[in-house]
């Protein structure tokens, strides 16, 4: 009896995933916006015929918007997923980085402020970096360790500029919700951003660094490949990329928190998993995460139609981790 491993057609189908991931991508996320204006007509479709087109302008803006923090630090996933890691710091990062930005501009000014937050993503990325790749410590542990350190930093940071209130910078909250020609100024940092990650992935010995590592570590480490090097400065480059993306979401929402960005790590992962990313390391699309933060932003706006709480949203995006990493796994047939 044939089963999902032997038999052709399945065969056929998992080779066809894995280099073309985002047709089922691209078609799933059409479907579901087919079935958000079924839900709710007028929304995606406009009721006035003609004049926007097929597809609402300003809902394409809000949702190009909303994901592209969401796939910035998916970003930070794939790259890490490429070894078999992940970091769970991301959503920390992002928080401590808008936090400090607005917190030191109405004491140092926006180009200080904005410097030292990125610099608060480089050094907890540097920690990781040590961590995974000289102390040997589990990927998972060691960024779930440090986001927790980071936490408690910000809160003593908080009590000690409690007094000294917080400003948003005007560029970042242009950036964060101005429109240009309909679209959302984001795109200006993210589209050479996105061009930035698929080069380095794809055209550069780091990018093919990181796939050998997630392949067999064992079989790069005899090749001559410095492990540590690359880990260090893997994740460096994401806690870099967390503390950007928490820059852009602090114009985006326009207020501080404690926890401003931290309800985005979890569906980051989820939108690395959607994208094709293996959690067992070796293979990822960063254009497949983009989709992926695409098709999370559409499903939440059906939630919220649908009315649904935040526990079951995020209960929701676990289990969609988990299904579309047992069906990777039965289909492709990777262990």
């Amino acid at each position: 009896m044939s089963t999902a491993t032997t038999d052709p057609a399945m065969i056929r189908l998992g080779r066809f995933l894995r280099d073309n991931p985002m047709i089922p991508l691209l078609v799933f996320l059409f479907l579901l916006i087919a079935t958000l204006e079924v839900m709710r007509p007028g929304i995606v479709i406009p009721l006035r015929s003609g004049r926007d087109g097929l597809i609402s302008t300003f809902w394409v803006g809000n949702l190009i918007k909303f994901a592209i923090p969401l796939a910035m630090l998916a970003a930070c996933q794939v790259l890490t997923m490429l070894t078999a890691g992940i970091d769970l710091s991301v959503g920390v990062v992002a928080t401590v980085s808008a936090f400090v930005c607005a917190t030191l501009t109405t004491i140092w000014g926006v180009p200080a402020a904005a410097i030292v937050a990125l610099a608060t993503g480089i050094i907890v990325g540097a920690v990781n970096g040590i961590g995974v790749g000289i102390v040997r410590v589990h990927p998972l542990i060691m960024t779930l360790g440090t986001g927790l350190i980071a936490t408690g930093c910000l809160q003593v940071y908080q009590r000690l500029f409690i007094n000294a209130g917080s400003e948003i910078p005007e560029f970042l909250v242009w950036l964060g919700t101005g429109r240009t020609a309909g679209m959302p100024n984001g795109l200006f940092l993210f589209v050479p951003f996105a061009l930035f990650v698929l080069w380095l992935m794809r055209y550069t010995g780091f990018g093919r660094l990181l796939f050998a590592l997630g392949s067999n570590e064992q079989a790069a480490k005899l090749s001559g490949v410095r492990a540590w090097q690359v880990y260090i400065a893997l994740y460096v480059l994401s806690g870099f990329i967390a503390a950007l993306a928490g820059l852009l979401y602090l114009g985006m929402i326009r207020q501080t928190s404690l926890s401003l960005a931290n309800p985005l790590l979890l569906p980051s992962v989820a939108a690395a998993v959607i994208g094709g990313t293996s959690i067992f390391g070796g293979r990822g699309s960063f254009a497949g995460a983009i989709v992926g933060a695409l098709i999370l932003r559409v499903l939440d706006t059906m939630l919220t139609l649908l009315q649904m709480p935040e526990g079951a949203r995020t209960a929701l995006f676990g289990l969609i981790v988990l299904a579309v990493t047992a069906l990777y796994v039965r289909i492709t047939g990777t262990r």
